[in-house]
């Protein structure tokens, strides 16, 4: 994993797309974007999975103990991250209006609430819809939790040196296929 390229996500969200329950993300960038805005630096990239903003009451009942899970999850190493998988962005999707976000509603974790929420702040930027194909590492990778992964940005570059080893993907293609065309025909409307 030299010098590897990671997007920050909620754990509870990394845990639904490696359970293949999800294939999108919902980006707008985060506070201290050096852009200000959300930018797809890499097509390839691990998914570091994020403690810091995820509530219970921010996802749908079905994903709520995934939050407390994960939190469990990561006080038992509190020193390291443990990164378990790896995502593709086939597609970057920008996304304007409530209307269009509301029929992705069923494809994601987050609630309505705070989808629309994320796609009102910055009103003069699009929602990124990032649809992703993803895989999960034959072996986690444990990483020192360093200071300069936290904060609110979307991106980060690892430092620590460490194959990665196999790369699984968590749904046949048949079945990413499938969620796929969800995404894109509820876009499309």
């Amino acid at each position: 994993m030299e010098q590897a390229t990671a997007l920050r996500e909620w754990a509870v969200a990394v845990k639904a797309l490696e359970a293949g329950r999800q294939v999108i993300v919902l980006r707008k960038g985060g506070i201290a974007e050096e852009t200000k805005e959300f930018r797809l630096e890499s097509p390839r990239f691990y998914l570091f999975p994020s403690y810091e903003h995820q509530k219970q009451h921010l996802v749908k009942p079905k994903a709520a103990d995934g939050v407390t899970s994960t939190q469990d999850e990561a006080a038992l190493h509190p020193e390291t991250v443990r990164i378990t998988s790896f995502a593709e962005a086939v597609e970057d999707i920008e996304v304007t209006d409530a209307e269009t976000l509301k029929r992705l509603e069923a494809l994601h974790i987050w609630t309505e609430d705070y989808a629309e929420e994320r796609l009102k702040w910055k009103k003069t930027k699009p929602l990124h819809v990032l649809l992703l194909r993803v895989y999960r590492l034959e072996t986690p990778v444990d990483i020192p939790l360093k200071e300069s992964y936290g904060g609110c940005k979307s991106w980060l570059r690892i430092e620590e040196e460490s194959a990665a080893g196999h790369l699984a993907p968590v749904m046949t293609d048949e079945a990413f296929r499938a969620q796929a065309e969800a995404v894109r025909n509820a876009i499309a409307g």
